[in-house]
């Protein structure tokens, strides 16, 4: 498969800004970028896109949802509307406990019609690849029919799919050092054995688990071959975040309650900080100091956290316009945030990139200008989306 596309009157690679540009795909891949103009010889015979004359972004890389759940939680957000906190209603028994019975009660298929279908909302926002972490079973069976889900999920939609296994909470009824043991030396060792899962993440926070904790289950994770991350001082602080640098995580995310000794350990380590605008804005929580993270030399990526309780945020771009307008990022630096560093926070630098080598993912919007989608809030105004250099019928 080989094709040229044209008619672009502005790109953002994301880091260089092209005016008047061009790029050739072959094999779902970059093989030339850079001006129409000087399209190499070799690629003026292959076939041609125009685009007609409008903006290029890279594909939108969402690094950190919870995609795959049953029920909703309308009940919690209207007790959080009315002043109840979300550790209050957790520590009674609700919020990511409530789910887990509605996730149980949910059968794998319908699990995966429901996710296909919010997946999809998400394409067509410009989201090529995505993140899915389990978590919301608990149970052993539970997680592992998450995970199905999970990895359904990857061979059926457009976009790419890494699947995470997530360490939650301690279900009702379990001693935590029973679950602690089960979740290291019988879950993790059958999630690498099957290939259900490429990293393992963990909660580590109040009312979750403690660092300790986290420290065995990702050095467990690391023991059988599997990537790590954190959910990191987003209710209090733990010293999450820089255990995620010690141990050499992917990102550590959330960060509300980091530290600027946090982002110097990120920054060190080369740990991608990944925030939650969502999250962070929903829960009524200290907007985590985007700026002078990125100031300190933090990666810094940004994510929906899309989920039934805490965030549920289906629009990548509402997470970038909160990073811009309270986290005082610029908007090139916010779109760099969606796709160059939220793939490096899944290992990956060959996406949320257009250049050379590159997996061919890319959103056109429907305008001369490649950010207007993040000065029109409310509104996002797209053309397509191309997954491998092919536009998808739901962008």
């Amino acid at each position: 498969m080989k094709r040229v596309f044209t008619g672009i009157t502005e790109l953002y690679t994301p880091k260089e800004r092209l005016e008047q540009a061009a790029f050739a795909v072959q094999d779902g891949r970059f093989v030339w970028v850079g001006a129409a103009s000087n399209l190499p010889s070799e690629y003026r015979s292959w076939p041609r896109t125009d685009l007609g004359g409008r903006g290029v972004v890279p594909g939108l890389v969402d690094a950190h949802t919870h995609l795959v759940y049953g029920g909703d939680r309308l009940g919690e957000y209207l007790q959080r509307a009315r002043g109840e906190s979300y550790e209050d209603i957790l520590a009674a028994g609700g919020g990511i406990y409530a789910t887990v019975q509605a996730t149980h009660a949910t059968s794998e298929d319908e699990l995966y019609e429901q996710a296909r279908a919010r997946a999809h909302l998400f394409l067509a926002q410009g989201v090529t690849t995505l993140e899915i972490k389990s978590g919301y079973g608990l149970l052993p069976e539970a997680e592992l029919k998450m995970l199905r889900v999970i990895r359904r999920l990857g061979e059926t939609l457009p976009q790419r799919v890494f699947p995470t296994l997530l360490a939650h909470v301690i279900p009702k009824g379990w001693a935590r050092g029973e679950y602690l043991e089960m979740f290291c030396q019988e879950l993790i060792p059958e999630v690498a054995r099957t290939g259900l899962a490429g990293a393992v993440d963990v909660f580590c926070d109040q009312g979750a688990f403690t660092l300790g904790e986290a420290r065995k289950i990702l050095e467990a994770a690391l023991s059988h071959g599997l990537k790590i991350k954190l959910h990191a001082e987003q209710i209090a602080h733990t010293g999450a975040t820089r255990l995620a640098a010690e141990l050499g995580a992917l990102s550590a995310d959330h960060l509300e309650q980091s530290t600027p000794e946090d982002w110097q350990a990120l920054a060190q380590r080369g740990t991608i900080g990944t925030v939650l605008p969502g999250a962070a804005v929903i829960l009524r929580k200290p907007f985590p100091n985007v700026r002078a993270m990125w100031d300190a030399g933090v990666r810094v990526a940004i994510a929906t956290d899309h989920n039934p309780g805490s965030s549920p945020l289906f629009s990548p771009w509402l997470g970038m316009q909160l990073a811009i307008s309270l986290g005082r990022l610029s908007a090139e630096e916010a779109l760099i945030a969606h796709t160059e560093n939220a793939a490096l926070a899944l290992g990956r630098a060959d996406l949320g990139r257009v250049e050379v080598g590159a997996v061919a993912d890319f959103v056109v919007l429907d305008s001369r200008r490649a950010l207007e989608g993040l000065y029109r809030w409310g509104h996002c105004p797209l053309w397509g989306v191309f997954v491998g250099g092919v536009n998808n019928p739901a962008g």
